[in-house]
């Protein structure tokens, strides 16, 4: 069961291009002879090249709690693996979970202490609602 979800991007973004297009060719109906077929390759263009950002930002900035894994990406961390969330300092070179070299931006850090006694960095864009998924396992 998924006590807590981000998704990192959404699949509405693709519209965004098409409806560039649109507003263009309705621009230029209004003032004149549009160029059909050139708005629909914008339109085509502009979603062929978002697609492909929304899958990696999909893929490598989601974000899910799971009832016995935190998911940072691709990265799967035990929640078994967790000792504490709460009043854990962030040491300089903590690793950053998820594979990053850093926090994304737009993001915030939620130092989280292992079982082995490592801190490691999670993130989240609510970080206060991924403390409480990884708080309380057996509540939520």
């Amino acid at each position: 069961m998924t006590r807590y979800s981000e998704r990192g991007a959404s699949w509405a973004a693709l519209a965004y291009g098409p409806g560039f297009a649109l507003l263009g060719f309705l621009a230029e109906l209004a003032t004149g002879t549009p160029h059909t077929v050139a708005w629909i390759i914008v339109g085509l263009g502009l979603a062929v090249i978002t697609a492909p950002w929304i899958h990696a930002r999909r893929r490598f900035l989601g974000v899910r709690v799971t009832d016995d894994a935190l998911w940072q990406g691709r990265e799967r961390l035990p929640l078994a693996d967790i000792a504490e969330v709460d009043d854990v300092g962030a040491p300089a070179g903590a690793r950053v979970l998820g594979g990053g070299w850093t926090t994304p931006n737009k993001f915030g850090t939620l130092p989280v202490r292992l079982t082995d006694g490592t801190v490691v960095l999670a993130w989240a864009k609510d970080v206060e609602a991924l403390r409480t998924a990884l708080r309380a396992p057996e509540t939520a």
